[in-house]
């Protein structure tokens, strides 16, 4: 089953600051068919203001992949961490027994990213962050695993059986990724692309489960996430 999900049909809030769109139900979007895809609870496509962000607040019992789109996110955290995460790269937060942490937009123009929220698989254990750069060069035609709850594959460590892929395509290329039927895979293009035949937008939700093998062609050059949850 692939379920193709317009941009426009998002869940959409508008906070001056912050322009978000909810692939699932957030916050003071309730649908209740979109209360999460597998494992995956929240999908929001954010575009923050210069000079603004997120104030301190807590979390806990959530694996939460922020990927940057544009711009650069500057986190700080209650266990004292801080870090910078520029466009292409990630930052993971294993929220365990709880932690309260802002994400600011201190650059000059709009950052736009991705915060995607994974159920975590160990609750209550001892929070964590970290941050890598994945160069966009590296995925390009090919899907680089950016988080995981495997172990070894050179990923930010999640505490979730899911991957985080982030892969770049040319307009006229495809790639093409193995999948366990019983698992939820959720892709959002940024620009124009057929999955398994069907048409998705620039932006737009595309939720598969039930298949073997997902393909993927680029009618515009653009940039894929996608996450594999149980």
């Amino acid at each position: 089953m692939i379920d193709v999900r317009k941009f426009d049909s998002l869940g959409h809030a508008d906070h001056g600051w912050l322009n978000a769109r909810h692939h699932f139900s957030f916050a003071n979007y309730y649908d209740p068919s979109r209360m999460g895809w597998g494992r995956i609870r929240v999908w929001n496509d954010d575009q923050i203001a210069a000079k603004s962000g997120f104030p301190p607040h807590p979390h806990r019992d959530m694996e939460i992949v922020t990927y940057v789109r544009t711009g650069a996110i500057t986190h700080q955290d209650s266990m004292g961490n801080k870090g910078r995460t520029a466009a292409g790269d990630v930052q993971v937060m294993s929220a365990g027994t709880g932690v309260t942490h802002a994400e600011y937009n201190l650059e000059d123009e709009q950052t736009t990213l991705f915060q995607i929220w994974i159920e975590t698989d160990k609750p209550s254990v001892q929070p964590s962050w970290g941050a890598k750069p994945f160069p966009k060069d590296s995925r390009d035609g090919a899907f680089q695993i950016l988080a995981s709850g495997n172990g070894g594959d050179g990923a930010l460590s999640i505490n979730a059986d899911a991957r985080v892929f982030g892969a770049t395509l040319k307009a006229g290329g495809s790639i093409a990724i193995d999948a366990e039927p019983s698992r939820h895979f959720y892709l959002v293009p940024s620009g124009r692309v057929r999955v398994n035949g069907l048409e998705a937008g620039p932006r737009d939700g595309v939720a598969i489960t039930g298949e073997d093998r997902i393909e993927i062609a680029a009618e515009e050059d653009c940039e894929l996430v996608l996450v594999d949850a149980r």
